[in-house]
């Protein structure tokens, strides 16, 4: 039995610890790949910058995203106004500041809304296995038929335009895929013998799951987690681009750039800002969960 194995059985039969892992070997995983992976760190560091800059942006700004100033309509880039200012006057910078609030926090809550619904669904199915999983999965299979941002779009055409639709469109379209994934490494993992011996042992099927099966199948999950944020991200603009996210006057970067359109020529400062907030967001995402992936998966660390 391997050591990453030993790992979730009951305390008294875990080996000597030998100072490497404090809270399991997910862990001290995750805790060495932050270390040593410049890919993760760049990205994690895009991520960090901008839900700072989001968290604090009534402290980086003194105008208000929504103040409408129209003596200073369309002002270009200056030392007053640092990205210049909108049709309506407000200040460029700070609506970007607020906007990162919106997209990154909402970003953030839909990805963790469909972790939770595809760990239930997918450790449930793979543990339970028979009718429960062939019912439980082909459900998922129906719902994946449609494309995430086809499925967010129909069900936010039923429930209304919204921040908070946004997150139960994003959490249903994204929770089947979280689901097949969980359940596959649920599958591999509820054969191993620490699984086996806990089952012996009279352990419940909670206690099983959650203790045993759930914490050595989670870790593709985190991969699928940072690459699925960037997913999301781009579907948050997309959707305030259309009009169907963030409603006026809150900033959301899709939103800015849909209401800045017309004006590429003549204020192009206007929709190069936010599009770039989101090629930052974005390209952040996708680099942490590459680095994530190179460093978690067996097969690519053995070839490396």
């Amino acid at each position: 039995m391997s050591s990453k194995q030993q790992a979730y059985l009951p305390d008294d039969e875990l080996p000597p610890d030998d100072g490497r892992s404090r809270g399991g070997p997910l862990v001290a995983e995750l805790s060495y790949v932050l270390r040593h992976s410049r890919t993760v760190q760049i990205g994690l560091l895009l991520v960090v910058t901008l839900l700072l800059l989001g968290a604090f942006a009534p402290l980086l700004t003194s105008y208000s995203p929504n103040r409408i100033d129209l003596a200073n309509t369309l002002q270009p880039p200056s030392r007053t106004h640092l990205l210049g200012t909108d049709e309506l006057g407000r200040d460029e910078l700070t609506r970007l500041l607020y906007a990162a609030r919106v997209s990154m926090i909402v970003g953030l809550a839909a990805v963790a809304i469909s972790n939770v619904l595809g760990v239930l669904f997918g450790l449930v199915a793979g543990y339970a296995g028979g009718v429960t999983d062939n019912v439980i999965m082909r459900t998922m299979d129906g719902i994946l038929a449609f494309p995430a941002l086809l499925l967010a779009l129909l069900v936010i055409s039923v429930l209304g335009p919204g921040l908070l639709k946004i997150l139960i469109a994003f959490g249903i379209a994204f929770a089947p895929s979280n689901a097949r994934l969980l359940r596959s490494m649920v599958v591999s993992v509820r054969e191993n013998e620490y699984v086996l011996a806990a089952q012996a042992l009279g352990a419940s099927r909670t206690r099983v799951m959650l203790r045993y099966v759930l914490p050595n199948s989670v870790s593709p999950l985190i991969v699928s987690a940072s690459l699925g944020m960037g997913f999301v991200i781009i579907g948050l603009a997309g959707l305030g681009y259309l009009g169907l996210g963030a409603q006026p006057p809150t900033a959301e970067w899709g939103a800015m750039l849909s209401g800045s359109q017309a004006r590429f020529f003549t204020a192009p400062w206007l929709l190069i800002s936010p599009g770039a907030a989101i090629l930052v967001a974005v390209v952040g995402y996708v680099l942490l969960g590459d680095g994530l992936r190179d460093a978690l998966d067996p097969r690519l660390r053995q070839s490396q």
